[in-house]
């Protein structure tokens, strides 16, 4: 993952966020090893989330996130490691209580509220997406609310004018590209077409694409 963001930041020059998921590490002081490291690989912002996942979660009795005060000390650390190095790290937490089925808006701006204060910088909450509940999330989080959209969410500015602050589409588009894929294989050697394939980029404009940045 540290390769990656290093090449990443290495080929663009706008600033990088990278998502370090749930920390990779197992303590507070692991997050913060691991913000050491991203922030040498060149990024200046992370995604910090409180799902917990396989062992980890079966050793808790099957809890689908962290508790709020010990994920609140893993921001925290992630602060403190950003804040010694010099760099205005922005740290977007994520909060995954309806993308697991864990919590309310009540549970969700609870959490957030708490990691704020441990020294997030941005509250992502994906999942959600109908105007009500994203509505309610603006005006519950006393900081930038990020959210995941996707086909069927509202558009850009429609998110914009209920108070969203930024908008991913996480795997989306890499999604998209391997279905297109897909389909192209299927139709060459279903039909014997190339429908698909109708659009693409041509070589001069694909190398100018890849030559950016180097």
């Amino acid at each position: 993952a540290l390769e990656a963001v290093r090449r990443i930041a290495a080929a663009v020059r706008v600033p990088v966020s990278a998502d370090i998921e749930t920390g990779y590490a197992e303590d507070a002081k692991g997050v913060g090893d691991t913000v050491r490291a991203v922030l040498a690989a060149g990024a200046v912002g992370v995604n910090i989330e409180d799902a917990l996942y396989g062992p980890e979660q079966a050793g808790r009795g099957g809890e689908p996130l962290r508790a709020v005060a010990e994920q609140a000390e893993r921001i925290a650390a992630a602060r403190e490691a950003a804040d010694s190095a010099g760099v205005p790290l922005f740290v977007n937490a994520r909060i995954d209580t309806y993308l697991r089925g864990a919590g309310d808006l009540a549970a969700t701006l609870e959490r957030a509220a708490a990691f704020l204060a441990a020294g997030a910088d941005g509250i992502f909450v994906p999942g959600p997406v109908d105007p009500a509940t994203v509505k309610g999330l603006a005006e519950g989080v006393d900081g930038p609310l990020n959210v995941m959209a996707g086909p069927g969410a509202p558009s850009v500015a429609e998110l914009s004018s209920l108070g969203v602050a930024r908008i991913s589409v996480g795997s989306g588009i890499a999604q998209a590209a391997h279905a297109l894929v897909r389909r192209a294989a299927r139709e060459l050697l279903g039909t014997g077409t190339y429908e698909s394939l109708a659009g693409g980029l041509d070589y001069g404009e694909l190398n100018t694409l890849l030559g950016k940045g180097r």
